[in-house]
């Protein structure tokens, strides 16, 4: 493949048309293409991962990551028996616990920056603003907050797509977090900018994900080329 970023336009055209139907209330395009969008993108990690002849466990933490959060986006659907809103929140729990791994521990490639404090600031104002309308569900959204700013934080580590991508992801929430316990105070306009903000902080994590990859794998060819020269 020439182009191999092409396999993410497929993503991408789901994720325009997904975002434009949400914008004018067409509910029967909505659904389908908000359950595409993730399948769409696993297959645009798998296309250009395997072309660059590299798997393992990154591979496997980061289509892990997008498969959860398709479950995610569609627990109403493949949870019926239990309530969508827990489910979700434990679904997106879990993808954030492998994008943890991932950055933390396979891709960072640098400390904490100094500048990562502010997503504790953000988690300690949001807490503090929705804290008095979560009702039951007050622990179960604080510790999901510690685990969504620790991919935001964790992703500050890497490639500066997947920096932003975990800032990206992080917003995409705060808004869906204020539409779902303050709804009065947000505008309809917000529900489009949350998918907006979703759908492009996911692809910035999986495509830095893989520049990273590619990265690691070039520096690992170059350590090993004269170790290669010397026995020959």
């Amino acid at each position: 493949m020439k182009h191999p970023w092409i396999a993410f336009v497929p993503y991408a055209a789901v994720s325009i048309v997904h975002v434009g139907a949400l914008a004018v209330g067409a509910d029967a395009v909505a659904g389908p293409t908000k359950l595409a969008l993730m399948p769409l993108l696993a297959l645009g990690v798998v296309l250009v991962v395997g072309r660059a002849g590299r798997r393992g466990l990154v591979l496997a933490l980061l289509l892990t990551a997008i498969a959860l959060s398709w479950l995610g986006d569609g627990a109403a659907v493949f949870f019926p028996f239990a309530p969508t809103l827990p489910m979700m929140l434990l679904c997106f729990g879990l993808a954030h616990l492998c994008y943890i791994w991932l950055f933390g521990r396979r891709l960072a490639v640098r400390r904490v920056p100094w500048w990562a404090l502010v997503y504790a600031v953000w988690w300690v104002g949001v807490l503090v603003v929705l804290w008095p309308h979560l009702g039951d569900l007050s622990i179960a959204v604080a510790v999901y907050g510690l685990v969504l700013g620790g991919t935001a934080v964790a992703a500050s580590r890497c490639h500066p797509l997947i920096a932003w991508g975990g800032a990206v992801f992080l917003s995409s929430d705060t808004i869906l977090a204020f539409r779902i316990f303050l709804p009065d105070a947000m505008p309809d306009w917000t529900s489009p900018l949350v998918m907006v903000t979703y759908t492009v902080g996911q692809c910035l994590l999986a495509v830095g994900a893989i520049i990273a990859l590619r990265a690691a794998a070039a520096r690992s060819a170059d350590e090993s080329a004269p170790v290669a020269a010397t026995i020959a």
